[in-house]
C-alpha cells in the first residue's frame, strides 16, 4: 500500500465520510468541554464513529476508558486523529511505525494547527495516508451535509 499527504478537499471529505473507528490521541474528557480534543472526539461519536482515547492523563473520556499510548491499540480504527503540539508528533509517529501492520490506520490527521512535515514524510513513505493542518470535525460535518 503507498501512502499520500492528503491535501485534496474532496480527499478529505471521503475520508472523513467513511471513518467507523478513529483513535484520538490527545483526547479530553468532560472537564474540558470546550476543549476541541473532547467536543470534536464528541461530535464523531455523536455521528457514529466508535472512539477510542488516548491520553495518559486522562482515565477515561465519552464514557469509555482511555488508553496511555498508541502502542496499547488492540484493534486496529480507521484513523488516528492527533490533539498534540507539534514537537510531540515525531514521538507519536515512531509509536505509528511501531505498530504492527494489523494494526496500524489507513488515515493519520493532524488536527488544525497541527503539521510536521519530516513526520508526514515519514509516515507517507512507511503506506500512511496524512492529513495535516485540518479539522476532521469540519470535514465530517461536510460529509454528513452532502449525503
Amino acid at each position: 500500500m503507498s501512502g499520500v499527504l492528503v491535501e485534496d478537499e474532496a480527499e478529505r471529505v471521503a475520508i472523513a465520510r467513511a471513518v467507523r473507528s478513529v483513535a484520538v490521541l490527545g483526547i479530553k474528557d468532560a472537564d474540558e468541554p470546550e476543549s476541541a480534543a473532547y467536543s470534536i472526539a464528541r461530535l464523531l461519536a455523536e455521528t457514529g464513529v466508535r472512539v477510542i482515547g488516548v491520553n495518559p492523563n486522562v482515565r477515561s473520556a465519552l464514557g469509555s476508558p482511555t488508553l496511555a499510548s498508541l502502542a496499547e491499540l488492540r484493534e486496529r480504527v480507521d484513523v488516528v486523529d492527533v490533539f498534540r503540539r507539534p514537537e510531540n508528533i515525531p514521538g507519536h509517529t515512531d509509536e505509528l511505525l511501531a505498530l504492527p501492520p494489523e494494526l496500524r490506520p489507513d488515515v493519520v490527521w493532524l488536527q488544525s494547527g497541527i503539521r510536521h512535515d519530516a513526520s508526514a514524510a515519514r509516515l507517507v513513505a512507511a503506506g500512511y495516508r496524512v492529513v495535516q493542518d485540518a479539522c476532521l470535525g469540519v470535514y465530517r460535518r461536510r460529509a454528513l451535509r452532502a449525503r
